[in-house]
């Protein structure tokens, strides 16, 4: 792992300049601190560089909701290829381990220091940030990799020779549970200051989140209980999004989809058989164009440079619901939330199936099944359906017509290079 000293973004390469900040002075003054609240929003989502764009793209091409246009781009076709072919040294996994492990470490450094700020209601927006931020950084590597790097060194541990260890995926989780357990609880006792939201912005609502991202991880620990909970606390008319315009610019439109050179979505999602969508299902044409049959162009969230992407769908909240009561086999209360999906029209993104209700088979396979297909296609270009086809026991990279070409990632070559305690690499 790179020690903290060289985790902490761009104020800490900038020390050396005697007309810039130094690191104590930034985390021990409420702009500074307020500045690296803003970073961890920029570090995640912005640039070809960034967390979002990768998980995006290494899962869309990993789970065959993307193609390369162009095998020239040999980082793509190798995730494109999977199996054995998929490397250490890829950029996009490299890119995804170093923007989260940056997320991950200045979040909790975020943490360590916001009793720097007198004001409880500031103090509360960049603690309720840091820890949500980091459980987001943590629960997106568990997505991907089975091991994961959790705690935080100081530069003279890792000086001193000691190296940061890994936590199994379930326990990162469970890590990422109680992170946002005691974010909730931080918002419980004092609202965020509307100082805090003018200098932060209103983009998130990190309070619905929270909740929503609650929902997430208890569902991919098996809690349906848990999951059920929290998903039901979340307010769906709300919308949480990260921003972009002519500076900060989508990354996925810009990096890959604005020339038709890179990679652009696959025809039907990359659903075929029994899990191909209905032909009338609106959100074919949201997010793949309006003449997908012969010439898919990626739409949704990807269209332009201003594009917002939304952290969280209400559709994958409401699919929480339908999951959870399905691995309760409550299926009636199942079939219930799914339909809220099959038949909406009012999507406050504007993701609308627009179809008639479920008339499927009552059975707990038959209804998880439909369940998933509609998580494939609400979810399109989210990431999280690497996490989704394991979960739901989907064919694996090996089987005879897998789904997915890999189940877990290989550490990248960096860590591996850098820190002796990097785990084998998984089978596939």
């Amino acid at each position: 792992m790179i020690p903290l000293l060289f985790l902490l973004g761009s104020c800490e390469r900038e020390y050396l300049n005697p007309n810039a900040a130094t690191k104590q002075e930034v985390i021990n003054s409420v702009e500074g601190l307020l500045a690296m609240v803003v970073g961890l929003k920029r570090e995640y989502s912005v640039g070809a560089t960034g967390a979002l764009y990768n998980v995006v793209s290494a899962n869309g091409l990993t789970t065959n909701e993307l193609f390369v246009i162009n095998t020239g781009n040999g980082e793509l076709a190798a995730l494109e290829a999977g199996f054995a072919t998929l490397g250490n040294a890829n950029a996009f996994l490299n890119n995804i381990w170093t923007s989260l492990n940056l997320v991950r470490v200045n979040s909790q450094l975020i943490i360590d220091n916001a009793r720097n700020i007198p004001d409880p209601g500031t103090a509360t927006g960049v603690v309720v940030y840091g820890h949500v931020f980091k459980a987001l950084a943590i629960g997106t590597m568990a997505q991907f990799w089975e091991q994961v790097p959790t705690e935080v060194i100081s530069s003279a541990d890792f000086l001193a020779g000691r190296n940061v260890t890994f936590k199994a995926r379930t326990a990162a989780l469970e890590e990422a549970v109680q992170l946002l357990e005691a974010a909730a609880g931080e918002l419980a006792k004092t609202p965020i200051s509307s100082f805090f939201t003018s200098k932060v912005g209103a983009d998130i609502n990190i309070g619905n989140t929270t909740q929503a991202l609650l929902a997430r991880y208890y569902m991919m620990l098996g809690n349906a209980d848990k999951a059920l909970e929290a998903a039901n606390r979340v307010d769906l008319s709300s919308r949480s999004v990260f921003r972009y315009e002519t500076i900060n610019q989508n990354p996925v439109f810009r990096t890959s989809l604005v020339n038709n050179n890179t990679y652009n979505g696959v025809h039907n999602f990359g659903l075929t058989g029994a899990l191909a969508p209905n032909p009338a299902d609106g959100r074919i044409p949201f997010y793949l164009g309006d003449n997908p049959l012969s010439n898919v162009r990626v739409q949704g969230f990807f269209k332009s440079d201003p594009d917002p992407i939304p952290v969280y769908l209400p559709g994958e909240v409401i699919l929480i619901k339908a999951e959870a009561q399905a691995r309760r086999n409550q299926l009636p209360q199942a079939i219930q939330e799914l339909n809220r999906v099959l038949t909406k029209t009012d999507d406050i993104f504007g993701v609308n199936a627009n179809l008639p209700a479920y008339s499927g088979p009552q059975t707990q396979e038959a209804v998880l099944q439909e369940i998933y297909r509609n998580r494939c296609i609400e979810l399109y270009m989210t990431g999280l359906k690497l996490e989704d086809s394991r979960r739901f026991g989907r064919p694996g990279p090996t089987a005879t017509t897998p789904e997915r070409n890999r189940n877990f990632y290989p550490y990248p070559l960096r860590e591996r290079t850098n820190n002796p305690n990097t785990p084998a690499d998984p089978a596939n």
